[in-house]
């Protein structure tokens, strides 16, 4: 008999992630939400999004030395980036065998590009979407291709 793949479908945005796996007919069931700590900051908890300046001497202009960051942007990526190392571990220890990926475009390139070579090799799907706050019973549309089917044995 065949081993069944131990499928995680992984459904993240920029501040939120879940851990789908399938169940008994066909059903999808979530493990709760893990949020970013970052997503209900606002830009000055985070840090200053303003340039450093400097003086001339014999001027009275103020010239920026670097560029502005967007902070939320960066907190997203830091997110994405911890998301993969958490699917890294998860990887390394046998949590999954196939993985399906779900995330808005940038966002799943982030989590992508953090993957090692070993948990990249497990993707068997993406889908460039949000679908974070979508319930369990309506996500099975955009997942059908990679769930298997339950096998039912007649007795």
């Amino acid at each position: 008999m065949p081993k069944e793949r131990n499928l995680l479908i992984v459904i993240a945005d920029g501040a939120r992630v879940r851990f789908v796996r399938s169940g008994e007919a066909n059903t999808l069931h979530s493990d709760p939400i893990v949020e970013s700590p970052d997503v209900h900051r606002q830009s000055s908890d985070l840090g200053s999004d303003h340039p450093g300046a400097s003086l001339h001497s014999n001027s009275t202009a103020h010239h920026a030395l670097a560029p502005r960051h967007d902070l939320h942007a960066l907190a997203k990526e830091k997110f994405a980036h911890a998301v993969a190392q958490e699917l890294n571990a998860g990887s390394a220890g046998g949590a999954f065998d196939k993985l399906v990926l779900i995330a808005p475009a940038h966002i799943l390139a982030d989590i992508r590009g953090a993957l090692d070579t070993t948990t990249s090799a497990k993707i068997i799907g993406t889908l460039p979407k949000d679908l974070v706050k979508t319930p369990d019973h309506e996500l099975w549309p955009h997942v059908r291709a990679w769930v298997p089917p339950v096998r039912r044995v007649a007795i």
